[in-house]
């Protein structure tokens, strides 16, 4: 007998700025709506993990994407899109979260996003803190700056081969995390085409900037957390820890003997961290209820 896997897979047409985007996405699972945001570069396989772990699915209906041009979500047909390079600008980032989230009807979902999924939890809880409950940044920082001649011209430079891009990703995994899964997260990176993660780097080091306003975060209104990994030289700890500081009633965890790829280098011990802050939220939404 086949033995199937709970996950569903469909699209979803949104405009997004006056274009459609074919955007795919994976659930499963049932209760609060959580969206997950894939890392630069790669896509919503990265989630698999979560999307099959009955003790989350349990409580929450478990949502991961492809953000357009990622993954099994293609370009849109409505622009010539090759005529163009490809960058990630921050508001279109946070309007497309804004219309998936509309589209589905989803009620104040809790967001989660890693690495530029981390950087967009906490422009969305600055700039639209009423659309969410709450926002997970996995490896999330004020800003990523500092890296604009790596972004600009060595990635794109033609005598780099595609496969530096996933051999860079290894060396931001931690060497504790089991083999295996590292090498499928790296595996997801050599999938990705040459300019997405090159374009998706100019939001996370570049446009990205909460320096000046990570302060306004009003977690009244939208619960803020912070997670970062120890062995993480891009999003390094006291980086991830210092936008917690500056966030009044944001909440900051260190995971020990994590990478910069949580969920997916080593969702076992993720889910140890993981766990507790879903619980806060749930506990802190039951008490709002009251």
């Amino acid at each position: 007998m086949a033995r199937y896997s709970d996950i569903v897979g469909r699209y979803v047409y949104l405009d997004v700025e006056g274009i459609e985007y074919r955007v795919y996405f994976e659930e499963a699972g049932e209760g609060i709506p959580l969206v997950c945001q894939h890392t630069a570069g790669s896509d919503g396989r990265q989630y698999r993990h979560l999307l099959e772990d009955k003790d989350i699915t349990s409580r929450f209906r478990v949502i991961s994407i492809d953000l357009p041009l990622h993954g099994k979500s293609l370009p849109p047909v409505e622009n010539r899109y090759w005529e163009d390079e490809y960058k990630l600008k921050q508001d279109w980032f946070m309007k497309f979260w804004v219309s998936f989230v509309q589209e589905l009807e989803l009620f104040q979902p809790v967001f989660m996003g890693c690495s530029m999924g981390g950087q967009i939890a906490a422009d969305l809880a600055y700039h639209y803190p009423d659309e969410f409950r709450a926002c997970i940044g996995l490896e999330s920082s004020c800003y990523s700056g500092g890296f604009d001649r790596m972004f600009q011209q060595w990635w794109r430079h033609p005598r780099l081969s595609n496969d530096a891009k996933p051999a860079m990703m290894m060396s931001l995994c931690s060497p504790h995390s089991p083999e295996a899964n590292v090498r499928e997260t790296v595996w997801a990176y050599s999938q990705g085409a040459p300019a997405v993660f090159a374009g998706d780097l100019h939001y996370y080091g570049i446009e990205h900037d909460l320096r000046e306003t990570a302060s306004d975060i009003d977690t009244t209104k939208c619960m803020f957390y912070v997670l970062s990994g120890e062995y993480d030289w891009s999003a390094y700890p006291e980086a991830c820890q210092e936008l917690a500081n500056k966030v009044p009633g944001a909440q900051y965890t260190l995971m020990e003997g994590m990478g910069h790829f949580p969920m997916s280098e080593n969702p076992v011990e993720f889910k140890k961290y993981l766990m507790p802050v879903l619980a806060d939220i749930e506990q802190k939404d039951q008490a709002a209820a009251a």
